[in-house]
């Protein structure tokens, strides 16, 4: 019986032309299937790869990278959802409250505790959050770049706290200027307010505007997290390609930095990501309030006009701030995400194989070898192939004037004469000839060529028996 297994050394021909040990003095060298001398930890060591892997998950790291999952979902709600549903929001529940007052909860009192300690000081909770989120981040992805993060990120917070000031100035001069007193006598708002009146104005909500602006806010100034787990495995790999001179990986985003950056870089990320971790859990908790007060200033606060306007307002200064200004890259200050490196837009491999062939998806797109073999029998179409052999049965069209107008493809001519015909299934077309039936194996022809080798004599005869 055959050794299956090829030997490594083959034995060693000797002497003069004979395949004996007898006069050349040196015997064959037996049929071994291991390398002599080799040690087998070294061989190991040899085949194992180079690139470095990432270090052991632990369980700590595991729930808080479930923690921040949660938190992207909740904080990175689609804004073309999010959007109009806080103007829906604003115009359906408001308008329900102004006919139709809801029923009275903590949240109808002016003075409850989020209305007092949160709302009214809305904007300063916003920039303590936001204000050291960005500013670890941004000094992070400029790898220590003060100078960067002064003049091309922090002016974001900047502008947003000037249009936060000049829309709520805006709003009180309104209601001063266009409202009048309860009583006589009173012409400004303050005095009043001070007798004890009530003064009717159009009074544009405020609290709308400030808890939809910071909502948004924070959601822009909090998408640095986005693949900000990444930037280890950047780091790990770029270090290595530097340390053994490694040209071949040019997908790596850091690959364009100096080594004063790259060293900056590790030093900011490894010191400030447990923090910005926890700025992130905290700035998605705050826009969660936030989402709740609106919800009692909609039930409970101003009427719908007020409020409708204010949101309005809210959303198209945020998107004219960051959605048409930030990103022009000529225009300072930049965009969210955006410093000396670009790690947010790294570009997964394709894997082969998942795409569909075209035979599958498109009639007549196989290759051309099936195209050939298709063209065999007149007047047939290119049939869908899968591995090579056709996806359906194809009834391939009689020529009457062979066998007859009346005739059967698979009865003979009466005149004698020997009839064609045609017998298809599953691996391709038998064509043939045949004075009285299906003739012999031996006499078909299938149109699949790889169907007529002889290794599959056994499953012809199978279906020739059953064509027959």
């Amino acid at each position: 019986m055959a050794n299956k297994r090829k030997p490594i050394h083959t034995p060693s021909a000797t002497g003069g032309g004979g395949g004996g040990a007898a006069g050349g003095g040196n015997t064959a060298r037996p049929q071994m299937n291991f390398r002599q001398g080799l040690n087998d930890t070294t061989a190991r060591s040899e085949a194992k790869g180079t690139r470095p892997t990432a270090t052991p998950t632990s369980i700590r790291e595991v729930l808080t990278m479930m923690v921040l999952h949660v938190c992207k979902k909740i904080i990175f709600f689609d804004t073309s959802l999010k959007v109009p549903l806080y103007l829906g929001s604003l115009f359906i529940v408001s308008l329900i409250g102004d006919f139709l007052p809801y029923p009275k909860t903590y949240l109808a009192r002016t003075d409850n505790l989020f209305n007092v300690y949160f709302v009214k000081l809305g904007w300063a909770w916003t920039l303590l959050f936001s204000f050291p989120y960005l500013a670890m981040t941004s000094i992070t992805i400029c790898c220590g770049d003060n100078q960067r993060l002064l003049r091309n990120h922090l002016p974001r917070l900047g502008i947003a706290t000037v249009f936060w000031f000049v829309w709520t100035k805006l709003f009180n001069i309104i209601e001063s200027s266009y409202g009048r007193c309860s009583v006589r006598g009173f012409d400004a708002k303050t005095g009043c307010l001070k007798a004890g009146h009530l003064w009717n104005g159009f009074d544009i909500s405020g609290h709308a505007f400030i808890l939809i602006y910071s909502s948004l806010v924070l959601m822009e100034e909090a998408r640095p997290i986005i693949g900000w787990e990444s930037i280890k495995d950047l780091l790990r790999n770029e270090e290595h390609n530097r340390n053994n001179n490694d040209t071949s990986q040019t997908s790596n985003p850091l690959k364009s930095l100096k080594d004063e950056d790259l060293k900056a870089l590790k030093y900011f990320y490894n010191r400030f990501t447990p923090t910005i971790r926890l700025f992130f859990v905290g700035m998605t908790m705050l826009q969660l309030l936030w989402d709740l007060m609106l919800v009692g200033t909609m039930l409970y606060h101003h009427r719908m006009v007020e409020k409708v306007l204010s949101g309005i307002i809210a959303v198209v200064t945020w998107f004219v701030t960051y959605r048409a200004w930030y990103p022009i890259p000529t225009v300072l200050p930049d965009p969210v995400g955006k410093g000396l490196f670009n790690y947010q837009s790294i570009s997964k491999p394709e894997i082969p194989g998942l795409r569909r062939r075209a035979s599958l998806l498109q009639h007549g797109g196989s290759s051309g070898a099936a195209g050939a073999n298709a063209n065999n029998t007149p007047g047939s179409k290119e049939i869908p192939k899968f591995m090579g052999m056709p996806l359906y049965a194809a009834r391939q069209p009689i020529n009457p004037s062979a066998t007859g107008t009346n005739a059967s493809p698979l009865e003979g001519s009466g005149s004698g004469m020997q009839g064609s015909f045609v017998s298809s299934h599953l691996y391709g077309s038998r064509v043939g000839t045949s004075s009285g039936g299906i003739s012999s194996s031996s006499g078909s022809n299938y149109s699949n060529a790889d169907f007529n080798h002889p290794s599959y004599a056994r499953y012809r005869s199978r279906f020739e028996r059953f064509d027959s």
